[in-house]
C-alpha cells in the first residue's frame, strides 16, 4: 500500500462524538463567565413561547458563542447550569431538560441565534480562507493537533458555524502533509552532498545483518559500566562529528522534534527507500534531537555509576569494619590488660614486660596489636582503599567523559581549573602535580588521599573529582550547553528579555502581587491564625501533646469503617458481574470512544487485519505484562507482526495521554463520581516494579527488592475521584517529591487539581514554595514531628512554651530581593518552559551560595510551618489527606491485579516501552473505574428502589477500584465478531 505522511485516527465506525463537553460542576466564576445572559439576550430569549423553548434557546446561545456550534442533546446540560438560566428567567427549578418536540422549530430557533449573533455557514469560500491560514501556520511549525484547535478557535473568531470535527481533520491532514513536504525540501537544500554522504552511512548495514548505526543511537542505555559509557560517548562523538556546529534546523523547534520522533519509528531499510528530501530531512532533525538526548544519558550514566560505586565501597566497607570490629574487640581488651600492667607502678618497671608475656603472651600480644592496627587503618582508608579498587575500570572513560565540553556557572571557576588540569593530565601535556588543588576530595578521604612520600594519590584525587563533577552536574555548577536537560538553570527558565515581555502577564496568571509585602502579611496572618488556634487548644489536642519541652504526635487511629458500610461492600462485590477485560474495555469504548485516540504520530503503511482489535490487544498486552508475543499467542487471527505495527506508529505518549484524557473525562461526567469528590484534590505515588532487563532507569531498591535485584518505580497522580490523570516512570533513586510538579503542570483532563497530597516521603521545602506560587496547596501525610523543622515569620508574636518547636526565622529579606525571580521560576514551570522536576532538582541541589536556590528554600520553609501547624490542629485535614492517600493504596491493589504477567515484573529496560506499560495500565484502571462507577451506582439505585437504607456516606466509602469481578487473564477475545467493529484508517 502507499505511504501516507498523514495523521490517522482509530474509528469504530459510528459517528465520532462532538468535541463539545459542558462542565458537571461549574463554578460560581464559570456560570458568571460563561453562562450568563446579557440584557441583550433576555430580550432574544423571552421571545420564546414556553419556558422550555426560552431555555433552549438561552442554552444554544451560550453554547455556540463558547464552542461555536450547537448542542445536539440537551441531556448534557447539568442542573447547576439549567437553573442558572431559571434564576435568571424567573422560572421554576428544573432537574432536567427535555429534548424539542419539533425540528421545524428546533431549526428556526438556531437560525434566529446565528442572525442575532452575526454567524455564518462554512462554505468554499469560508474552507479557501481556512486552507490558507492554516498553511501559514502550519509553515510557522505548528504541528497537526495544535493546528485543529487553532482551526476551531479562528473559525469563532470569523464568526463561522463550526463543520464537523471530521472536515476539520480533513482540511489539516492536508495542509500539514503539504507543510511536511516544504519542510523536508528547506531542510534538505541546507546540507551539503558531503553531509548527506555522512547521513548515508548511518543508514548502511552490513552483508551479516548487523545493526545500522541508526538504530545504535535509538537504543536507550542498559546499567553503565565503563564499557558502556564509553560507548556512548562514541556514539555522542560520531553525532558531533556529523553534525560539528550545525544545531539550527532552519525550521520551528517542536516541528524538529516531531520530525525526529518519526525517525525514530523507521528502521534504516525504510529510510533508505524513501525520496531523498524526506530521508535526509528526517535523518537530519534525528541527529540534531538525538545529540541533546545522547549528552542527558551521559550524565546521567556517569551520575548513576558514581553513585552505584559509591554504594557498592561502602556496602563493603561497612561489612568489612563489622567484621574486624569483632576480631578487635577482644584485641582491646588484651591490649588495655597489657598497658594497665605497663603503668602500674607497684610494679618493678623492669619486670613489666616480663610479667606481661607470662600472663598475657607475646603472640596474642602482637596479634591483638595487629588487629587493632588493621581496624584503625580500614576506618582512615578501608573506603577509599576499595574505591581504588576500581580506579582501572573508573579511568577506562572518566578521561573521555570530561573531555565533552563542560562549562562552569560563576563561581566554579576553581572546579573548572581541577577539569583542565585532570585533561592536561591523562592527554599526557602535563605531570601529575606533587599536590594538586584538592578543595573537592571529602574530609574523612585526606587521611588517605597522601602516598609516604605526602604527594597527592592521583587515583584518590581524579575519583573524588569525579564525584565533584556528578554533584556539579547536579547542582548546574557545571552544565552542557548542548544537552537538553543538563544546560545553565538560566536556560531552564525564560531569559530576561522573554521574563520582560511575559512578566505582567504572568504576575497575573498565577494571581501573585508584584509587591512581596503583600505576600508577606498574608503569610503572617495565616501563620498568627493557626498558631494561636493550637496554643491554645493544646491541652484538649488528641493528636499533639508537649513531652519533656518537645511537641510530640500521637497514633492516628485507623479511619472508622461503619458496618452499614461493610454491609453494602458486601452486596456490592457480591452483585458486581465478573467481565472479562477485553469486554470491560469494549463496553467502555462504546460509552466514551477513548480508542479514537490513537493516532499515528505520522508516517505509516497500513496493513491487513482488524486495527480496532489489535489497538485493544495492544492495551491489554501492556497493561497485564503479557508483551507482544504472549497476547498473540492469546488471540486468534492476531500476529506478533500486527500488533507490534499497532504498537510502533499508534502508541506512544501523546496518544495515550490523550486516550487516558477521555477516559478521565468520561468518569468526571458521571453522577456517582460526584460523590468521591470534585477532582479539586489529587494524590500522587510510587509503585514499584521489578525489572530483569539491564536499564539506565532501574536501581536497587533494598527495602522490597533486596541489594541485588533492580527496579523501577511508577509514579501516578490519582484525583479524590479515583482517576489516574498522570503517569511516569522514574528510578527508584531520586525522591519522588521532584515529580510531583510534573503530574499537576502537565494534567490535560478536565480535572482541576488545587490541593495535592503525598505520603511522608514525598515532599521537599522547595516543592512547597513553588507549589504555593504555583497555586497549589501542598499537603502531605505527617508521622514524625521531631525530623521536620518549623520556623517563624513573625517576630513579634510570644511562642512561648512552644519555642522548641521552631528552628528558627525564615529569610524574609533574601525572599524580598529574589520575588520577581521567584515568580519567573514559577511561570516558567506553568508555562512548560522546561520539565518541572528538572528544575526542581536544580533548585534542591543548588550549591549553598545560590541565593535564588536559599530563598525557594525560605519561602517554602514558611509554607510548610503554616501547613504542619495547620496539620497538628485541624483533624478534618488530616482525615482528608488519609482518605486520598487511601484512594491510592486502592489504585495499587487493582495494578497488582491487572498486571499479573511475569509476576508483574517487567521484561523489558528501555524506558519507551516501560513507559508503554505504565501508560496502558493507568488506562486500564481507569477504564475498570468507569465500568466499575455506572455498575455501583445501578446497584445502589436498585438497592434503594428495593427500599434498603443506604446512604451516601457508606457509598462513599466503596471504593470504585473492586477487582476481584474483573477477569484479566486468558484467551482473549474468543466472542469477539470481527465484522461487528472492523476499524478503519481515516486521514485526519
Amino acid at each position: 500500500m502507499q505511504e501516507s505522511d498523514s495523521d490517522s485516527r482509530v474509528s469504530s465506525g459510528k459517528k465520532r462524538p462532538r468535541g463539545m463537553s459542558l462542565p458537571a460542576d461549574p463554578t460560581d466564576d464559570e456560570l458568571a463567565r460563561e453562562w450568563t445572559l446579557s440584557s441583550d439576550d433576555l430580550i432574544q430569549v423571552r421571545q420564546c413561547r414556553g419556558d422550555s423553548n426560552r431555555i433552549r434557546v438561552a442554552v444554544q446561545l451560550c453554547v455556540l458563542r463558547k464552542h461555536g456550534r450547537f448542542l445536539e442533546n440537551y441531556s448534557k446540560v447539568t442542573t447547576r447550569i439549567l437553573n442558572h438560566f431559571c434564576r435568571q428567567l424567573n422560572l421554576s427549578p428544573l432537574l432536567a431538560l427535555e429534548e424539542p418536540d419539533r425540528e421545524a422549530t428546533e431549526y428556526k430557533h438556531q437560525q434566529r441565534i446565528r442572525e442575532y449573533l452575526q454567524y455564518c455557514a462554512f462554505d468554499d469560500r469560508i474552507e479557501k480562507e481556512l486552507v490558507d491560514w492554516l498553511a501559514e501556520r502550519a509553515l510557522e511549525g505548528v504541528l497537526a493537533k495544535e493546528l485543529f484547535e487553532r482551526a476551531e478557535q479562528v473559525l469563532k473568531a470569523w464568526h463561522v458555524i463550526l463543520p464537523a470535527p471530521s472536515t476539520i481533520e480533513r482540511l489539516v491532514s492536508s495542509v500539514a502533509a503539504n507543510a511536511k513536504e516544504e519542510y523536508f525540501e528547506k531542510i534538505s537544500a541546507r546540507l551539503s552532498k558531503q553531509f548527506k554522504k555522512e547521513l548515508d552511512k548511518l543508514l548502511k548495514t552490513s552483508m551479516s545483518g548487523d545493526k545500522s548505526e541508526l538504530f545504535r543511537l535509538k537504543e536507550y542505555p542498559p546499567k553503565p559500566n565503563a564499557k558502556q559509557i564509553l560507548s556512548y560517548i562514541d556514539r555522542f562523538e560520531l553525532v558531533d562529528s556529523i553534525l560539528g556546529d550545525v544545531e539550527d534546523t532552519g525550521i520551528d523547534p517542536a516541528m524538529q522534534k516531531h520530525l525526529a520522533q518519526m525517525t525514530k519509528k523507521y528502521d534504516a531499510g525504510a529510510l533508505r527507500g524513501m525520496v531523498d528530501s524526506k530521508k535526509y530531512a528526517l535523518t537530519f532533525c534525528f541527529l540534531v534531537e538525538i545529540r541533546k538526548t545522547l549528552l542527558d544519558h551521559l550524565v546521567d550514566m556517569h551520575d548513576k555509576y558514581i553513585t552505584d560505586l559509591l554504594r557498592v565501597c561502602k556496602n563493603k566497607h561497612e561489612t568489612k569494619l563489622k567484621e574486624y570490629r569483632r576480631k578487635a574487640r577482644a584485641g582491646f581488651a588484651i591490649v588495655l590488660d597489657a598497658s594497665d600492667i605497663i603503668l602500674d607502678s607497684n610494679i618493678d618497671q623492669t619486670s613489666r614486660v616480663k610479667i606481661v608475656f607470662e600472663q598475657i603472651g607475646e603472640r596474642p600480644l602482637r596479634d591483638s596489636v595487629a588487629d587493632c592496627r588493621d581496624l584503625l587503618r580500614l576506618e582512615e582508608r578501608g573506603l577509599v582503599d576499595n574505591l581504588c579498587n576500581h580506579y582501572q575500570a573508573f579511568h577506562r572513560y572518566f578521561p573521555k567523559f570530561i573531555g565533552l565540553n563542560l562549562e562552569s556557572s560563576a563561581g566554579s571557576q576553581k572546579l573548572m581549573e581541577a577539569v583542565e588540569l585532570c585533561r592536561q593530565v591523562n592527554s599526557g601535556h602535563t605531570n601529575f602535580p606533587f599536590d594538586p588543588t584538592h578543595f573537592f576530595i571529602p574530609s574523612d578521604w585526606k587521611p588517605a588521599a597522601y602516598k609516604s612520600d605526602d604527594s597527592m594519590d592521583r587515583r584518590v584525587w581524579e575519583i573524588a573529582l569525579g564525584v565533584k563533577i556528578r554533584d556539579a552536574l547536579r547542582s548546574g555548577d557545571l552544565f552542557l550547553a548542548r544537552s537538553r536537560k543538563h544546560v545553565s538553570f538560566w536556560n531552564l527558565v525564560y531569559d530576561e528579555e522573554q521574563w520582560e515581555t511575559e512578566k505582567k502577564s504572568a504576575y497575573a496568571a498565577l494571581s501573585l502581587p508584584s509587591e512581596v509585602d503583600v505576600v508577606f502579611e498574608n503569610l503572617k496572618q495565616e501563620f498568627r491564625d493557626v498558631f494561636f488556634v493550637l496554643k491554645d487548644g493544646l491541652e484538649n489536642n488528641p493528636f499533639a501533646t508537649i513531652y519533656d519541652g518537645d511537641i510530640k504526635l500521637k497514633q492516628r487511629d485507623e479511619l472508622p469503617i461503619p458496618d452499614s458500610a461493610e454491609a453494602l461492600l458486601h452486596a456490592i462485590e457480591s452483585l458486581m458481574p465478573p467481565i472479562k477485560i477485553e469486554d470491560l474495555l469494549q463496553e467502555v469504548d462504546g460509552k466514551c470512544h477513548f480508542t479514537a485516540e490513537f493516532r499515528p504520530l505520522g508516517g505509516y503503511k497500513p496493513k491487513a487485519g482488524n486495527l480496532y482489535l489489535t489497538v485493544l490487544a495492544n492495551i491489554i498486552a501492556h497493561a497485564t505484562n503479557l508483551g507482544i508475543t504472549g497476547m498473540a499467542n492469546s488471540v486468534d487471527g492476531l500476529t506478533p507482526d500486527m500488533i507490534q505495527h499497532v504498537n510502533q506508529w499508534y502508541f506512544g505518549d501523546e496518544t495515550q495521554k490523550a486516550a487516558n484524557a477521555v477516559l478521565v473525562n468520561c468518569h468526571h461526567q458521571l453522577p456517582l463520581s460526584t460523590l468521591y469528590g470534585s477532582g479539586k484534590l489529587s494524590s500522587s505515588d510510587g509503585q514499584r516494579f521489578g525489572v530483569e532487563r539491564s536499564s539506565l532507569l532501574a536501581s536497587v531498591y533494598p527495602r522490597y527488592f533486596g541489594y541485588y535485584d533492580k527496579a523501577i518505580t511508577i509514579y501516578t497522580h490519582i484525583s479524590d475521584q479515583y482517576s489516574v490523570f498522570s503517569t511516569q516512570a522514574i528510578s527508584c533513586a531520586p525522591r519522588e517529591a521532584m515529580y510531583v510538579l510534573d503530574g499537576l503542570l502537565n494534567n490535560n483532563t478536565q480535572l482541576q487539581p488545587k490541593e495535592h497530597t503525598t505520603d511522608t516521603h514525598g515532599y521537599t521545602e522547595q516543592l512547597f514554595a513553588l507549589c504555593y506560587l504555583l497555586g497549589f496547596a501542598f499537603q502531605h501525610r505527617l508521622k514524625d514531628l521531631p525530623d521536620q523543622h518549623l520556623y517563624r515569620i513573625d517576630r513579634s508574636i510570644d511562642v512561648g512554651d512552644l519555642k522548641s518547636m521552631f528552628s528558627g526565622f525564615a529569610d524574609l529579606e533574601l525572599i524580598r530581593e529574589q520575588w520577581d525571580e521567584l515568580v519567573r521560576v514559577a511561570a516558567s514551570l506553568k508555562n512548560k518552559v522546561s520539565p518541572a522536576h528538572v528544575v526542581l532538582q536544580r533548585l534542591t541541589n543548588a550549591s549553598p551560595q545560590d541565593r535564588l536556590a536559599k530563598a525557594v528554600k525560605a519561602l517554602g520553609r514558611i509554607v510548610k510551618s503554616i501547613f504542619i501547624l495547620k496539620y497538628i490542629t485541624d483533624p478534618e485535614l488530616r482525615s482528608k489527606i488519609q482518605r486520598q492517600l487511601n484512594r491510592g493504596e486502592s489504585r495499587h491493589d487493582l495494578v497488582k491485579a491487572l498486571c499479573f504477567a511475569n509476576q508483574g515484573v517487567l521484561k523489558t529496560g528501555d524506558y519507551d516501552q516501560i513507559m508503554n506499560k505504565a501508560s496502558c495500565l493507568s488506562l486500564a484502571c481507569n477504564a475498570v473505574l468507569v465500568w466499575n462507577t455506572m455498575e455501583i451506582e445501578k446497584i445502589v439505585r436498585a438497592l434503594k428502589f428495593s427500599g434498603q437504607p443506604v446512604s451516601d456516606a457508606d457509598v462513599l466509602l466503596i471504593s470504585p477500584l473492586l477487582r476481584g469481578h474483573v477477569v484479566p487473564n486468558g484467551t482473549y477475545f474468543h466472542r469477539y465478531t470481527h465484522n461487528a467493529r472492523n476499524i478503519t484508517l481515516f486521514p485526519q
